[in-house]
């Protein structure tokens, strides 16, 4: 089992929310399960929970690669999203982008050597007005990003 107890029991509480034949219901949350507890979701995960739940294991692969919050490759401890989308982007989304690359020598799709960090474009996030806007782990949003506050989001996650 690549999966811990404790994890089966929080997808088994996803799984039943929903009736015996629609348990393919629970699959994007026993998704985030496994990659909160394993990082990420390796192939073989992926076919673990596909015959957990009872689905196809390309439909777990499809649901997980359609999603850009799953990740299908190893990242970084802390993976941050940056908007880019064009509302973003003129309110200071790709300075914040620059910023960050500069500040962790990175580019997009790319993890600092140390395996701290992994800087992703995001697509929309609903927070336009926001802008600029990051996502630090799937989980915490950050919006008026100035290159202070990237500091020192930055300086607080190294921690």
């Amino acid at each position: 089992m690549l999966l811990s107890e404790q994890c089966y029991k929080k997808i088994d509480r996803e799984l039943a929310k929903y009736p015996a034949d629609q348990r393919q219901s629970a699959v994007m949350a026993a998704l985030a399960h496994a990659q909160d507890e394993l990082g990420w979701l390796a192939p073989e995960t992926m076919k673990e929970l596909a015959n957990y739940i009872g689905m196809p294991a390309i439909a777990v692969q499809e649901v997980a690669t359609f999603y850009n919050m799953y990740n299908v490759k190893p990242v970084g401890k802390h993976k941050i999203t940056v908007c880019t989308n064009l509302p973003c982007a003129l309110s200071g989304g790709v300075r914040a982008a620059e910023h960050l690359k500069q500040k962790l020598g990175i580019g997009f799709r790319e993890t600092t050597p140390d395996g701290q960090f992994t800087l992703v474009e995001g697509e929309c996030m609903g927070a336009c007005g926001d802008a600029p806007v990051l996502l630090v782990s799937n989980k915490t949003m950050c919006s008026w990003m100035s290159n202070e506050k990237i500091d020192a989001m930055l300086e607080e996650l190294k921690k």
